[in-house]
C-alpha cells in the first residue's frame, strides 16, 4: 500500500506524528510525506520534535514546492491520502481546486482520480465558511474526520485520545489498529 500524508499548520500534528510511527511499523505500507512550511513552524512550537526526526519516519518526503513529485500525477499509484492536522486554508484550497503547492495538487490527484482522501481539520468552532467547504470536499467523496475527543474507551491520558485517533485514521484505510470495538449494551 502506498499512502500519503500530508502535514499542515494546524495545531495537532503530534497526531500525525504518531500516524507515521504507527505506519512505519506496518511492513506493506509505504509513506509519502509532505510537510508545509506551516507544519515546520508548529512541530517547533508543540513538541519537542526535529523535522528532520519526523521525516526519517517516512519512506520518501516531498519539499512542499516540488511540484513534479511523482505524487502530483494520477499515474502515481497511491492509495489514498491524509492530512493531519489539516488547516481551513488546505481545507478551502482543495475544496476550490486551488493547486498551489504539492500538498494540495496530490489531494486534488485523489479527487480526480476517485482515492480515499482524509482530512483531519483541526479549527473549532467551524464557520459556515468552514462547513460549506467540508460539504463540498465530502460530496467530492473526501473523507472529513476531525478528531473529536472519546471517552467510551475510557481515555485516562492525552496520549489514549491520540491513539485512538490515529487507530480511526487507519481503520479507515483498512490497516491494523488497537481500536477497542464498541459492544454497546449487550444482552446476555
Amino acid at each position: 500500500m502506498r499512502l500519503i500524508v500530508g502535514m499542515t499548520g494546524a495545531s495537532g500534528v503530534v497526531i500525525a506524528v504518531e500516524l507515521l510511527r504507527r505506519l512505519k511499523e506496518i511492513d506493506s505500507v509505504e509513506t509519502h510525506l509532505i510537510i508545509t512550511e506551516g507544519a515546520e513552524v508548529t512541530i517547533r512550537d508543540e513538541t519537542n520534535f526535529d523535522v528532520f526526526e519526523i521525516r526519517r519516519l517516512a519512506d520518501c518526503v516531498y519539499d512542499v514546492r516540488q511540484m513534479d513529485a511523482a505524487v502530483a500525477s494520477g499515474s502515481f499509484l497511491a492509495d489514498g491520502m491524509v492530512i493531519v492536522p489539516c488547516t481551513m486554508k488546505t481545507l478551502a484550497g482543495i475544496a476550490a481546486g486551488y493547486c498551489e503547492n504539492l500538498l494540495l495538487r496530490a489531494a486534488d490527484v485523489c479527487i480526480k482520480e476517485n482515492r480515499k482522501l482524509l482530512l483531519v481539520p483541526r479549527e473549532m468552532p467551524f464557520s459556515r465558511i468552514h462547513l460549506r467547504n467540508m460539504k463540498e470536499l465530502a460530496d467530492c467523496g473526501a473523507i472529513i474526520m476531525p478528531p473529536v475527543m472519546t471517552f467510551y474507551n475510557t481515555p485516562k491520558t492525552l496520549d489514549a485520545q491520540i491513539n485512538h485517533i490515529v487507530d480511526k485514521i487507519l481503520r479507515i484505510f483498512n490497516l491494523p489498529d488497537n481500536m477497542i470495538e464498541w459492544r454497546g449494551g449487550q444482552q446476555n
